[in-house]
């Protein structure tokens, strides 16, 4: 059984580097916060009530709140049992010592991207509106070219264009990583610190070998 954390910017893929992990470790429980927020306000628990009456007035969630649902489900029989991948917690100080304090954390891994590749990833980003299919221009567009920024789908055949999403800028994207890099310089340093953190090169972790991803996390 594993317990790991992923950190890592916008873009560096995270979801990735977990769907290539549950191959090696299939039984192994992804935890996103987002998930946890949604699965707790739909099921209306109590968390999910105090969670959802901040979110309802526009306001964050508070660090206290955060830590609250996170240790809940860590400490669902399911995570005891397999283990977690846990992606977007911690984001601080506060939340690392909680996390410390209510969970025996196996290895913590910094997913390194380069700032071009990121923007090629996020920048690049459309989608099929007939089927969702996610596709990028850069990185992975559809096997049928049409003419300039326009493709046929792979999966339904539909025509699809090129049109980056709204909150998908250049100013915002550079928003986000200083926002990132500023707010996870601590984590790293406290990790670094325990001799939990492992970097790890995420230009393409599609490309790791069932070996690599093995030795990566140590099993």
């Amino acid at each position: 059984m594993k317990r790991i954390v992923l950190l890592g910017a916008p873009g560096s893929g995270k979801g990735t580097f977990s769907a290539q992990i549950k191959k090696v470790l299939p039984d192994i429980i992804h935890v996103s916060t987002g998930d946890i927020f949604r699965e707790n306000v739909k099921n209306n628990t109590e968390l999910g009530k105090k969670a959802k009456s901040y979110m309802d007035r526009g306001e964050l969630v508070p660090d206290s709140l955060v830590i609250d649902l996170v240790i809940d489900r860590l400490n669902k029989k399911d995570i005891l049992e397999n283990g977690f991948i846990l992606d977007g917690f911690p984001r601080n100080i506060e939340q690392s010592n909680a996390l410390q304090e209510n969970s025996s954390i196996d290895i913590v891994l910094l997913l390194e991207v380069s700032r071009d590749v990121i923007t090629k990833r996020i920048l690049g980003r459309f989608g099929c509106n007939k089927c969702g299919e996610i596709y990028n221009k850069y990185t992975l567009p559809p096997k049928i070219e049409k003419g300039e920024d326009q493709w046929i789908c792979d999966k339904c055949g539909a025509e699809i264009k090129f049109e980056q999403r709204s909150d998908d800028t250049e100013e915002t994207l550079k928003n986000r990583l200083d926002a990132y890099e500023k707010n996870a310089k601590p984590i790293i340093k406290y990790y670094k610190k325990k001799k939990l953190l492992k970097k790890v090169d995420a230009e393409n972790t599609l490309e790791l070998s069932a070996a690599d991803i093995k030795k990566i996390i140590e099993v």
